[in-house]
């Protein structure tokens, strides 16, 4: 879900290269395309995947080794119709955190699963929220700390131009430690905020980013803070240099104590974008240790971009990924995207990421990354219109110092398009030593392969041969993958319809 693999590098000897090794599950014949599911991760030597289908919840629980199904537990003590089902991974456990409503009344509750996929004692109620007969009953969200030891419960209500929230910081054993209420100004117009995240200490942090207008570039950042046994936010504004800014990706680094909040930039509004911006604030001196504005040159624009006007050749990239280092140092990955709709008069970024529904229509708001979550849905989760033809391009990857200046940068070249559903598109990072895999599918004669791209601790760039199965007919869905192991990742695919998983052993 929400885990940091940090990137050791270390010196290169020569090694025997191995073959990957798949092993695939059993379609079962009722996981056809209509469920939703997300892979839990690897508990004890079990691989837990949650599903649900027609407001049913199940656990499917797989052997690690071979990957045939166990067990599958329906989790018949969630009500029909809950809502925001998430979990919390630990060694030999897992929190399952749901809501539902039931006579104006929005219950959050948390249960605690084991690595076989049963309820160990009862549910127990975190909180409740009175909203009425017609008040939105998806109100709230849960993080957690990269260690696992720190869980935040949170929900906002928006009353007049103010964002009320209530925020619940619990121990790993989902025990109270701290509850707030706090207001933040907010106007739904030229307001954003970024991910919401819990650093190792506890402490709360966002960004909120202000347009100069409603149709108009971001123009202020604000970093927004609050620690775990207050009641107040700390609220720091973040210099831009009279530069614009579009979506803010944010990142926790634990280790260095660091909180890093990325984009693409700007110089004039609804402009086209120049370059990378990267602010790196210290959280023990409480104050900023770095911003950097990062133009990226011709040289970059005319590999990222087959074709086209040069200028516009960075317009459709979006921030996926950060991936951290020990020394303070990061790479940020970012991938060429748009969308055509039938009746649609063209791809618009603005609309895309402004448009994408951060307000629910009652008032509430509610948290949902709009990219790099592990939950498959039958659908493009924002864009549910048919006829719709999604592009999914070049992958930048830009290795940028522990101050925020670019040491390098790589261009890993792929065409990727699909109609009405995204799910086979995109890409996944596996991190293995020293090395980072981008996985994602080429089609060659019709057939959907996997690709595995290389990229080592100096920029130097292999490609594997492509990961091939000795049957056919199955279909990976990169995206939605996850890394269980230092040389083991799972991988949704689909055969004949049927929804099943491949493990690859590295």
């Amino acid at each position: 879900m929400k885990g940091i693999f940090y990137i050791v590098f270390l010196l290169f000897f020569f090694s025997p290269v191995f073959a990957q090794r798949i092993t695939y599950s059993e379609p079962q014949r009722e996981d056809n395309r209509d469920i939703n599911f997300d892979i839990i991760g690897k508990i004890d030597n079990n691989i837990l995947v949650f599903k649900n289908a027609k407001w049913k919840y199940a656990v499917s629980v797989y052997n690690a080794t071979d990957m045939s199904l166990k067990d599958k537990i329906d989790l018949d003590f969630i009500p029909d119709k809950a809502y925001n089902v998430e979990y919390i991974p630990y060694a030999d456990n897992f929190w399952l955190i749901y809501q539902f409503q039931r006579r104006g009344v929005v219950y959050c509750m948390g249960a605690k699963i084991n690595s076989g996929g049963r309820l160990v004692g009862e549910p127990v109620e975190l909180d409740t929220t009175h909203i009425g007969s017609f008040g939105d009953n998806k109100i709230y969200s849960t993080i957690n700390s990269e260690d696992k030891k720190q869980v935040m419960i949170f929900k906002i209500l928006k009353r007049n131009d103010q964002f009320h929230f209530v925020t619940l910081l619990l121990n790993s054993r989902l025990q109270l430690l701290h509850r707030s209420r706090i207001d933040l100004d907010y106007d739904e117009r030229n307001d954003v905020l970024s991910d919401f995240m819990l650093d190792n200490e506890g402490n709360f942090v966002f960004s909120k980013a202000v347009k100069s207008g409603n149709r108009s570039n971001l123009s202020k950042l604000f970093l927004v803070t609050k620690a775990p046994l207050v009641n107040t936010f700390a609220i720091n504004q973040v210099s831009l240099n009279e530069l614009f800014i579009d979506e803010v990706k944010m990142k926790v680094d634990n280790v260095n104590k660091r909180y890093l909040l990325n984009s693409f930039f700007y110089s004039e509004k609804r402009g086209n974008i120049e370059g990378i911006f990267t602010s790196l604030w210290d959280v023990k001196g409480d104050s900023t240790y770095s911003t950097v504005f990062t133009k990226l040159d011709d040289s970059v624009r005319n590999i990222a971009k087959a074709k086209g006007n040069i200028k516009l050749a960075l317009n459709n990239f979006f921030i996926r990924n950060i991936l951290l280092k020990r020394d303070g140092s990061f790479m940020i990955v970012a991938e060429d995207y748009s969308s055509q709709s039938s009746g649609n008069m063209g791809w618009n970024r603005w609309d895309y990421m402004y448009g994408s529904p951060f307000m629910s229509p009652y008032d509430y708001y509610f948290y949902r990354p709009y990219y790099g979550g592990g939950f498959y849905q039958p659908f493009n989760r924002f864009n549910n219109a048919q006829n719709t033809r999604y592009y999914y391009d070049n992958i930048i990857l830009l290795d940028m110092s522990k101050t925020g200046e670019v040491n390098w940068n790589k261009i890993i070249h792929k065409e990727q398009y699909a109609d009405d559903n995204d799910n086979y598109l995109s890409f996944s990072t596996f991190i293995k030593e020293a090395e980072i895999h981008f996985l994602f599918n080429l089609i060659e004669k019709r057939d959907k392969l996997l690709t595995d791209h290389i990229v080592t601790a100096n920029g130097t760039m292999k490609r594997n041969p492509t990961i091939k199965s000795t049957e056919r007919g199955y279909e990976f869905m990169p995206k939605l993958a996850k890394q269980i192991g230092a040389r083991q990742i799972v991988i949704p695919c689909t055969f004949r319809n049927q929804i099943c998983f491949a493990k690859i052993d590295f």
